[in-house]
């Protein structure tokens, strides 16, 4: 490739340190992609003749059914897979084959290459995200009314509905695809034509190859558009985002699934047993994901270390931009479709969620609420008789609603019996009606609002 200028061949260590084969033959699609509508431009300006811009396309179509068929023979000594593909062009179609980089550098063939797989793989998570959505939704509507209880600091706080508890993952995921979307529409730009550096004397027309390859238009500098990796970074930030909610989830399916807690029971398909305890059936699946999210968070923080310090333009360090990258969308792309699949299997315990809920005084909110609402105890003073309350009912070993009602009274003389009418778990979430409360008329609205939205 640069035999004019250099005389003796690489060292074997320097030709392994520098080849990127192994990684980027992933971008062989988009690769041809990119050389096909540069060398139709090249046509299209006078560059190239007709016969050499149809010979081009023919033989890239040939190289592209090799690689796709698995017959084509990859070489390190060729580096990457730009090299790669112009050196079998030129095997097949001879001396038009060199014509092809014309107004063309690596630069910006390789920040094409990796710009158009980004951005299909981008818009490839949004739809799995809507798909684990869609799971989620379907076990909200069965559970719109199933009790379970609501924590903080994973302590019984307040009853909520299963349905609601999985409805604020749906509104999670739904950001997550926003960020995707947000990401594709700023990297819907085409560095093709910024060549090396500084532009082309060749009278080419980037808009054509803009168009061409799906872009809204080509990208206005041409050092920023060799050396541009915050598309990569801001899909990378996107996904730690989502690998983020996908590991809490994970975490409560952990949880949920336990002896100790009982509340879900994954399918077995989604669970594994033990070498030596053949009682066991281990979340393995779960873990896996809540674990991926380290290696996510870890791609992106890669990326930034290898980008932060580079001049313009070009560098080599950006050759390392792809493997981080590309880790990262596979765990996501697994994470996602694991995670669908337990989501849509696993079978919700209703009557053990609902003795649980029911555990732990989380009915004591409704107390101080009754307290205010009617007998117009400021907030802070029914706070103060509930808290004493719950002590009371603690102390004789009964829950909130056992308490007779002659212990509320020796708090609060004007307390009635009607205030039981409020202690109940079903009387707690029926009771949340505010917009995005629990209450399960409120769930199935959010759910019907989601179906309709994701058709």
């Amino acid at each position: 490739m640069w035999g004019g200028r250099f005389s003796a061949e690489p060292d074997q260590v320097m030709q392994a340190i520098n080849a990127s084969i192994d990684v980027d033959r992933r971008l062989a699609e988009e690769d041809i992609a990119g050389s096909k509508a540069h060398a139709d431009m090249l046509r299209h300006a006078g560059i190239l003749t007709q016969a050499d811009a149809e010979a081009i396309a023919a033989g890239l179509d040939q190289v592209l059914g090799e690689i796709r068929a698995g017959t084509f023979t990859f070489s390190a000594a060729l580096e990457d897979i730009h090299m790669n593909v112009e050196s079998r062009l030129k095997e097949i179609i001879g001396e038009p084959a060199g014509r092809l980089h014309t107004a063309r550098s690596r630069n910006d063939q390789v920040a094409l290459d990796f710009r158009l797989w980004v951005k299909t793989a981008c818009l490839c998570r949004t739809t799995q995200i809507t798909a684990l959505m869609q799971a989620l939704l379907a076990q909200a509507e069965t559970h719109a009314a199933s009790v379970m209880p609501g924590f903080t600091h994973l302590q019984t706080a307040q009853p909520v509905t299963f349905g609601h508890h999985l409805m604020a993952y749906v509104e999670m995921l739904d950001r997550d695809r926003g960020r995707f979307d947000d990401a594709v529409d700023r990297m819907n730009e085409s560095p093709l034509g910024a060549a090396a550096l500084a532009g082309t004397g060749f009278p080419i027309d980037r808009q054509i190859t803009a168009a061409a390859l799906g872009f809204s238009r080509p990208m206005a500098n041409s050092l920023d558009a060799v050396s541009a990796r915050d598309f990569a970074l801001e899909a990378l930030a996107a996904i730690a985002i989502c690998a983020g909610h996908l590991s809490r989830l994970a975490e409560e399916i952990v949880i949920w699934s336990s002896a100790q807690f009982g509340f879900v029971r994954l399918s077995d398909a989604w669970s594994t047993g033990s070498s030596i305890m053949p009682q066991k059936r281990n979340p393995d699946a779960a873990e896996l994901v809540r674990a991926k999210s380290g290696r996510a968070i870890g791609s992106l923080v890669q990326l930034f270390t290898i980008m932060k310090g580079l001049p313009l333009a070009y560098s080599k360090d950006m050759q390392e931009d792809k493997a981080t990258t590309f880790e990262a969308f596979d765990a996501l792309d697994l994470s996602l479709q694991a995670m669908t699949g337990m989501i849509a299997t696993l079978t919700p315990s209703v009557e053990r969620m609902r003795a649980s809920a029911a555990s732990g005084f989380s009915t004591a909110t409704d107390l101080a609420d009754w307290l205010v609402r009617e007998l117009d105890i400021p907030f802070r003073e029914a706070h103060h008789i509930t808290g004493a309350a719950v002590k009371a009912a603690e102390t004789a070993g009964l829950a909130l609603p056992d308490l007779p009602l002659a212990a509320l009274r020796s708090l609060e003389p004007r307390i009635t019996d009607a205030v039981f009418d409020v202690l109940t778990v079903d009387a707690s979430v029926d009771s949340r009606t505010s917009f995005g409360g629990t209450a399960p008329a409120r769930v199935r609205e959010q759910v019907a609002a989601w179906k309709a939205k994701l058709g």
